[in-house]
């Protein structure tokens, strides 16, 4: 009995790995959580329609699923860290190029290129499988939701934090300050330094990288989570960016947009570490079902009943509990898949996908209220694209991929 227990415990060393990945993980998801409060501001210093930042936003979920496939690829080859540090540094870069924005191409390179760019650096793709091969693979579910509720409490502390900088320093003051936060990051990069040379060596007995990438290309289960992704990135992008818009639409103080939006971070606390608890021990493919149930649910109800605080309360709560729940099972089945050691390229790629429906569920929340005056059809979509998650994440097989499998 004391062999395995001395086994599963983690040492001093990981446990500062995976204490600093959560505390990167909080600040590199709370700041992004934040700009959903700059898109009036900016749009009214500028007399842009929300389209525009919209698409700038929209290209920064795009540039973050994209660029992320390439972190992912260099963190797996040279280490998490230096990965970490250059994103942190683009990371500020963008902030503080879109502090006082006055040009739309300054804009889109800003808060969409760079700022995507160093949240790819920063974010899940990297920390995740960090910390996924600092423990056992028992405790590696635990872990995993442990990571996301941590950038949960970050969106939960730093979104009224923003507000606060917005009240004293104005919005262009406000960004410059959220910048320099932002280099901070590189310094939380540094005990990820003493995984770097593990990351660039294999066990013997391993698939190579080519191999395991030939592997995940035939495999009917991987591009079925990945697809499923995109409706993850879809809704929570778009209530991210619009929501606090959308109240202000409706009569509400900025201060319970911003709220609503920390709320949802809060309670996504609990559905983030309940997520990596359940999903250690039943169907991660169930899970990931049922949560977007859970959205369609909750969506439809928000919808139908009247606008109300306490409506908005209630529905930040309770998709809060779903928000980034969908993170521990889905790294989870890419862990079952093919293994931790090329996770961050093959999450990378898996992410890729969530992405892509982030960039559509901000740009077409975006264009839909410039061209329509509401938000409804959007809200709407968001219905029909999880009764598509639940169909697509059915089928999905939690097994280890292996030539014979993918050939079946």
């Amino acid at each position: 009995m004391q062999p395995a227990t001395m086994k599963n415990r983690i040492s001093p060393a990981n446990l500062l790995l995976i204490v600093s990945g959560c505390v990167l993980l909080m600040m590199s998801f709370g700041l992004r959580s934040s700009f959903g409060l700059f898109v009036s501001p900016i749009s009214e210093a500028n007399g842009w329609g929300r389209d525009i930042i919209g698409l700038a936003l929209a290209i920064q979920n795009l540039a973050w699923g994209t660029i992320a496939i390439l972190a992912g690829g260099l963190a797996d080859r040279f280490g998490n860290a230096r990965v970490l540090v250059v994103g942190s540094v683009l990371y500020a870069l963008g902030m503080w190029m879109t502090g006082g924005v006055s040009e739309i191409w300054a804009l889109h390179s800003g808060a969409g290129l760079l700022v995507g760019a160093g949240v790819a650096g920063t974010a899940f793709g990297i920390v995740l499988p960090a910390m996924a091969r600092a423990v056992a693979p028992e405790q590696r579910q635990l872990v995993l939701g442990v990571g996301t509720a941590a950038g949960s409490m970050g969106q939960f502390l730093l979104v009224p934090v923003a507000q606060r900088l917005m009240e004293a320093f104005g919005w262009a003051g406000a960004l410059h300050v959220m910048a320099l936060m932002a280099l901070l990051m590189a310094l939380l990069a540094m005990p990820l330094a003493a995984r770097q040379i593990e990351a660039g060596a294999g066990k013997a007995g391993e698939r190579g990288f080519s191999e395991t990438l030939t592997l995940a290309r035939g495999h009917l289960s991987y591009w079925l989570l990945t697809l499923g992704f995109f409706v993850c990135g879809y809704h929570v992008a778009f209530i991210t960016v619009h929501m606090p818009a959308f109240l202000g639409d409706a009569g509400f103080d900025p201060a319970v947009g911003a709220w609503s939006i920390s709320l949802i971070g809060l309670c996504n606390v609990v559905g983030s570490l309940a997520s990596g608890a359940i999903s250690g021990r039943v169907s991660m493919r169930l899970v990931l079902i049922m949560i977007y149930a859970g959205r369609a649910v909750a969506i439809v109800a928000f919808m139908l009943l009247p606008l109300s605080l306490a409506s908005v309360l209630v529905f930040s709560c309770v998709m809060g509990l779903l928000w980034l729940a969908t993170v521990p099972p889905t790294t989870g089945l890419v862990a079952a898949m093919f293994g931790t050691r090329y996770m961050a390229t093959l999450y990378g790629v898996v992410f890729f996908g969530h992405q892509v429906g982030s960039f559509t569920g901000v740009w077409l929340g975006g264009w839909l209220y410039e061209n329509t005056g509401s938000y409804a059809g959007l809200w709407w979509s968001g219905v029909a694209m999880s009764l598509v998650a639940m169909a697509l994440h059915w089928p999905i097989r939690e097994t280890e991929a292996t030539p014979r499998a993918v050939a079946a």
